[in-house]
């Protein structure tokens, strides 16, 4: 019954308006989780931490300096066959060495553990085992 208002409006353009509106509130609620993964987030701080596609994966901060001027970084990793790159704040991408490399496969591993029991805990339990 709860869904029922979602699709309401039968419409091909109503129906991909709310498909995009609810898979942007769904990274956006994967983004705030990825970023508690790696402990506490001082205050004045956000911090996130998400798969954008299957090859790509987003750490974005943004926090206060000294000098009370907001600072922002945003990396990129793109997830390629056998290697990694990475970019940081737009700029150029680099091949991502190989304990990095390992960093982000926990660190995937632990942001797929944490969507499965928070966000999507009826997907898990649909796994064969």
């Amino acid at each position: 019954m709860i869904f029922a208002n979602l699709f309401k409006d039968n419409s091909v353009g109503s129906l991909q308006q709310k498909r995009s509106t609810i898979a942007r509130n769904l990274l956006r609620r994967e983004a705030q989780m990825g970023g508690k993964l790696f402990g506490p987030i001082p205050k004045g701080h956000r911090r996130e931490f998400f798969c954008l596609d299957p090859n790509t994966w987003i750490w974005h901060e943004e926090w206060l300096d000294g000098n009370g001027q907001r600072k922002e970084r945003t990396t990129r990793y793109d997830v390629r066959r056998s290697t990694i790159l990475k970019a940081q704040d737009n700029g150029t991408f680099h091949l991502v060495g190989l304990q990095e490399a390992r960093h982000l496969m926990s660190a995937a591993e632990l942001y797929q553990e944490q969507a499965n029991k928070e966000l999507y805990p009826t997907y898990e339990k649909s796994l064969p085992a």
